[in-house]
């Protein structure tokens, strides 16, 4: 495994992590976390993301449960506020009052008196950013989590954050959380140089498109049983990338990735990880032989024509749009 800083903090979290969206505590038993969990540490991942969001904390008490075993020190450990929690007016966003009582509600479900890395999940419109980095920044002064965080926030958000920060001397924000795979690419447009002006490193998730980007899907063909295509209850997102012209060009990059010796996810995974603002790209696993085939991408060197090749076979889809 390799190991980048997150942003300007001397954190360093591995290149590849592992997070629990539709999978932990919904799609997958708890046997599956446990298992998928001590094959990340065999392979030197020491990155583990969650939310409270994930099917209403079900997700923050498997990956919790699974990480119960291994010293606290040893990993670094994420989660997230701000969709609802309850049916209250107040059960949703990032007041203080929501982000003050979920991070508590967090820290009970994962079993650990800290969280590593707080993610804002989305921006809320309907509280100041003040309001809610003065409540960051006393999470962090009272220990309960040692990094404040946002998730698909845009380049005008960050950096009026990060302004707001300095302006009131409040930590800064370390990381953002963004989608980012071969399809869906709007951070390289503003969000990474605002946030690599602004010191955020990128967590990104969803590098394999919801698992297009593993070759499994096939043009004129139903999806595998046991995928998450195939799977009514969590397969709303994946949807988006069931297109015929989608999954002509994943051939494509399944034949190039062939050429280098490489498997299509990890080929899928160097991609994003040639990005050197990105400090680590999440993965989705329910089991552990995907957790060691991701875990290798980061030996994947793409030399510059390989590269160039790739941008030739995307363009094919430039006016990939998904449905979120």
């Amino acid at each position: 495994m390799k190991y980048r800083k997150l942003g300007n903090t001397g954190l360093k979290v591995s290149e590849i992590g592992l997070g629990s969206w539709l999978t932990y505590g919904t799609a997958a038993e708890q046997k599956a976390a446990d298992a998928c969990v001590a094959k990340a540490f065999e392979c030197g991942i020491n990155f583990f993301d969650t939310a409270n969001a994930y099917n209403r904390g079900e997700g923050e008490k498997a990956i919790g449960a699974a990480l119960r075993s291994y010293t606290r020190s040893d990993y670094v450990l994420s989660t997230k506020v701000f969709f609802p929690m309850g049916d209250g007016v107040n059960d949703r966003g990032l007041s203080r009052k929501h982000i003050m009582e979920q991070c508590e509600a967090s820290l009970r479900r994962l079993g650990t008196d800290y969280i590593d890395v707080y993610f804002c999940h989305r921006f809320d419109n309907d509280t100041p950013v003040e309001e809610t980095l003065r409540a960051l920044d006393d999470l962090t002064a009272q220990g309960k989590i040692l990094y404040p965080a946002v998730s698909e926030w845009t380049a005008a958000q960050i950096s009026n954050a990060a302004g707001i920060s300095r302006r009131l001397n409040l930590r800064p924000l370390a990381s953002n959380q963004p989608i980012y795979n071969m399809f869906e690419r709007y951070i390289e447009k503003e969000v990474l140089e605002v946030s690599a002006r602004e010191g955020l490193g990128q967590v990104v998730f969803s590098p394999l498109a919801q698992g297009i980007l593993t070759g499994k899907y096939k043009k004129g063909q139903q999806p595998p049983a046991g995928t998450r295509g195939s799977d009514d209850s969590v397969n709303g997102v994946i949807r988006s990338y069931l297109r015929d012209d989608v999954l002509d060009v994943v051939a494509k990059l399944d034949t190039v990735a062939a050429e280098l010796g490489l498997k299509l996810s990890q080929l899928a995974l160097a991609w994003v990880l040639r990005q050197p603002g990105v400090s680590s790209a999440l993965i989705g696993a329910s089991r552990p032989e995907q957790v060691e085939e991701n875990a290798e991408a980061v030996n994947a060197v793409l030399q510059p024509d390989t590269l160039e090749a790739i941008e030739g076979i995307l363009r094919e889809v430039a006016d990939f749009a998904p449905a979120r």
